[in-house]
């Protein structure tokens, strides 16, 4: 029997200990005596936690284990309920309510850690696992913050682990064919792209619940669901889907479709962070000529314009507007009256000084417009495709994890996750801006409500991590963490 290294902390863990071994006097068999060609032994496979592993949670566990290397060894989540189809899937698999106890109990026979929990426990979540060394997948977006987003950045780096973030698109074909046609310019420069999407799908514009069905379902652990956001008593209804639509937890549509859509002009025309940004966004009207002001929640629509410097595939700088809340941009005269525009609910169209490009979400279905022009396509693929596509994003995580840090190409590593992420978040510090407000006083000692942010391009400062012209932002750069709770 060959002598077994030691684990390194970037590597898979063999299930069978070598000194288990030794006392039984048990021989390892090759794997191809055992099982026949292909098959994978326990001892190849990697051991995945998963920490919310309900809803998003159930479906991605369920997809590492269908790549036929991943054994799911673990499974974390505050609502034990809610977790139940995955605990009956994988009964051999430990279980726990605090992501922290199972990292301090565990850490020695978990090889990576897969994260499917609302934006705001993330990064704290990330990073103890990361802190292991242990390879992390994280859902979309990778972050809360702006800020969370850089340090995980610099943490991959720095503790040398594989990552991916849950953005399968990114493993798609059609964002590859779209980089290919943009490469070959089919459509010219580009210096304008329209970014839009039909979410929200849950309530914002919203006044926070009343006081009212405050009873905590009692397989849930809401102090822990809260983890790091401030405390605040159980509402109905926001758990398991709809605290999309509070900034306390979520990131709105943008944190949730942003990753889906603007990743494919961010990754084709090699865009970094924005230099500034501006926004409009949807009223809410209580009464006559008064409008609703609720600032917990996100607006029920949007649109924000980025400016992004010019890159070495672009000759100028490169404007990205993002709609949501069923905003569209003006179809485009090329595009048949009865022809879909995107996918329908959601789409990306490139405007070059040539031509101009659409695609649905994750990049499927480019076209060329008049789209009768796609059939005269005939660019070559000179972008290597990930096997089983979109689908393919999760094994690619499991294979590069075994592999080892810097051994295998992924997708969506935080080095451009990262990024994308504070993009987005960049975006939203224009929408959470413009319900900042701040009381003066008449003259004759009444009071009214100014709002500075609503008529403003906000500035970025990308290696301060600060917009320079409305301070009054800069506090959503970075939370204060509710006492107990800390990134590193």
């Amino acid at each position: 029997m060959k002598k077994k290294e030691s684990p390194k902390p970037n590597s898979r863990r063999s299930f069978i200990k070598t000194t288990a071994l030794a006392t039984a006097g048990i021989s390892i068999i090759p794997r191809h005596v055992m099982g026949g060609p292909g098959f994978t032994a326990p001892s190849d496979k990697l051991v995945v936690a998963g920490i919310g592993v309900g809803g998003k949670g159930e479906s991605d566990i369920y997809s590492f284990y269908k790549s036929g290397k991943a054994e799911i060894g673990f499974l974390c989540d505050v609502d034990k309920s809610r977790a139940a189809k995955s605990i009956a899937r994988f009964p051999k698999a430990n279980f726990y309510t605090d992501f922290r106890e199972m990292l301090d109990k565990e850490a020695k026979h978990i090889d990576a850690v897969s994260i499917s929990t609302p934006d705001h426990g993330h990064a704290v979540q990330a990073m103890a696992a990361m802190e292991l060394g242990k390879p992390v997948y994280v859902q979309k977006p990778l972050t809360h913050d702006i800020y969370e987003a850089r340090q995980l950045t610099e943490a991959a780096q720095k503790y040398k682990v594989v990552t991916q973030m849950g953005n399968q698109g990114a493993s798609g074909d059609g964002v590859r064919k779209v980089q290919e046609w943009i490469d070959a310019g089919l459509i010219g420069n580009v210096k304008t792209v329209y970014v839009w999407t039909d979410r929200p799908v849950w309530p914002q514009g919203i006044p926070w619940p009343k006081d009212k069905n405050t009873k905590v379902a009692k397989d849930l652990d809401w102090d822990l669901w809260l983890n790091t956001a401030p405390y605040k008593k159980y509402r109905e209804g926001l758990v398991p889907f709809n605290w999309r639509g509070w900034w306390d937890y979520g990131t709105g549509a943008l944190g949730d479709m942003g990753c889906h859509l603007i990743e494919v002009p961010y990754r084709v025309l090699g865009l970094g962070h924005p230099k500034d940004v501006q926004c409009s966004v949807g009223s809410v009207y209580v009464d006559e000529f008064k409008r609703g002001y609720f600032p917990e929640s996100c607006p029920p629509s949007s649109h924000a314009i980025m400016t992004f410097p010019k890159t070495e595939k672009t000759t100028e700088d490169v404007t990205i507007h993002w709609m949501d809340g069923g905003i569209k941009p003006k179809r485009p005269e090329e595009l048949g009256p009865n022809e879909t525009f995107g996918d329908g609910g959601n789409g990306v169209l490139f405007i070059g000084d040539k031509g101009k490009l659409m695609c649905g979400t994750y990049g499927r279905n480019p076209r060329l417009l008049p789209t009768s022009k796609t059939d005269e396509v005939n660019v070559a693929e000179t972008y290597k495709r990930v096997p089983g596509g979109e689908e393919g994003h999760y094994a690619q995580w499991v294979e590069g994890a075994i592999a080892g840090y810097g051994k295998m190409e992924l997708s969506s590593p935080f080095e451009i996750a990262g990024p994308l992420t504070e993009t987005l978040l960049i975006a939203n510090l224009a929408i959470r801006g413009y319900d900042v407000r701040n009381e003066k006083k008449r003259a004759n000692g009444d009071s009214y409500f100014e709002y500075p942010g609503r008529d403003i391009k906000m500035l970025w400062d990308s290696e301060n991590m600060r917009v320079t012209n409305f301070d009054e932002a800069n506090q959503f750069v970075r939370r204060d963490y509710r006492d107990g709770w800390k990134l590193s």
